[in-house]
């Protein structure tokens, strides 16, 4: 079956999916729509154009929405496109809260459409080499993993702005960063502990911290911030460290660098004599012997976010499996509703 698209908000997101799925094969947009006719002047000539989705819906060349219109939006667009027989990619998050995607989802189910969420940065590359150091053990029995992502701009744009329309960092790069770390450890979470901050924004996050205790014994840390300054020519920074008995890994950028790092030999035991550093004296922190520290590549990977609608047309064809399957947007937006009692109680939060 070839996919037809229409896409609904011919946004920045809209025309980012425009460009993506101009290269795919066994795709195409039909149709576009927007409220705002500024947005469709760039618009590809021979593509449909409407003003409102239900007009969008009703056109028999469209099979497949694609939904890219702002947060709040998402439930009646998913509900209504359902209703008129479409199957539907929606952006993240798919809904506002729990509930709201229960109400989509059931309706979808009763509609018989298919159904899934451009989680696309699971094929971001940082990520997929942190997947692979994990899913192989490549630093032993692990203890921590860390995600965290920081800019300086600080402010929200848009729609962003406003906690109305779902604004606001946990809603936008949130989403991404709680998928990847879940996607990632496969384990029940015992418990969440979070903390959230609107630093130079006055309505919207523009600050979290997160701290997962997973079942297996990993803790899970995310951290985003929008405003931390620096001098270093990287304004916009992305980490990833997993910790393990058998060494670290660290992965920097979206371009990524870094190593897994190892020991030759383990301490049997604090050298008898200290040693003088720039902190002071020390035994346990001292520097280590030459030799005792080795370094080793990264794990190879193959990801780019085409990866995602490769899966996507596989699945519509009966193929293969949603990669991003229901139950685990679900599973997110359950723990974000965690995360925000947790911020607003400063208390931890049983899950699961």
């Amino acid at each position: 079956m070839k996919i037809k698209f229409g896409i609904l908000g011919y946004g920045f997101m809209g025309h980012i999916h425009a460009d993506m799925i101009r290269e795919l094969e066994g795709a195409e947009v039909t149709a576009i729509c927007d409220n705002d006719p500024d947005k469709l002047k760039d618009a590809l000539t021979g593509i449909k154009q409407y003003d409102n989705m239900d007009s969008l819906f009703a056109d028999e060349n469209v099979n497949t929405v694609l939904i890219s219109v702002s947060n709040h939006v998402h439930k009646e667009a998913v509900i209504k496109a359902a209703k008129a027989g479409k199957h539907i990619l929606c952006e993240k998050p798919a809904a506002m809260s729990v509930k709201e995607y229960d109400e989509m989802l059931a309706v979808v189910k009763e509609c018989g459409v298919k159904f899934t969420v451009h989680q696309q940065r699971r094929w971001d590359k940082d990520f997929r080499i942190s997947k692979e150091v994990y899913d192989k053990k490549m630093v032993g029995d692990m203890y921590t993993v860390q995600a965290k992502l920081y800019g300086f701009n600080g402010n929200m744009h848009d729609w962003h702005v406003y906690p109305e329309f779902g604004g606001g960092m946990l809603y936008d790069w949130g989403v991404h960063l709680i998928d990847q770390m879940l996607w990632m450890v496969d384990s029940k979470i015992k418990t969440v502990y979070a903390d959230m901050r609107n630093v130079i924004n006055q309505n919207v996050d523009d600050y979290f911290k997160i701290i997962l205790r997973f079942e297996n014994n990993v803790t899970a840390e995310i951290e985003l911030g929008t405003y931390f300054l620096t001098n270093k020519d990287k304004w916009f920074e992305k980490h990833w460290f997993i910790g393990g008995n058998k060494g670290s890994m660290f992965v920097d950028g979206f371009e990524p660098e870094g190593q897994i790092v190892r020991t030759s030999k383990l301490l049997e035991n604090v050298p008898g004599k200290t040693t003088m550093t720039a902190a002071g004296p020390t035994r346990s922190f001292g520097p280590p012997p030459e030799g005792r520290i080795v370094v080793e590549e990264l794990p190879k990977v193959e990801a780019e976010h085409k990866m995602f609608f490769d899966n996507f047309i596989k699945a519509m064809n009966g193929e293969e499996e949603f990669i991003v399957m229901p139950e685990e947007v679900r599973r997110v937006l359950c723990l974000m509703e965690a995360v925000r009692e947790s911020a607003k109680t400063c208390r931890t939060v049983d899950f699961e």
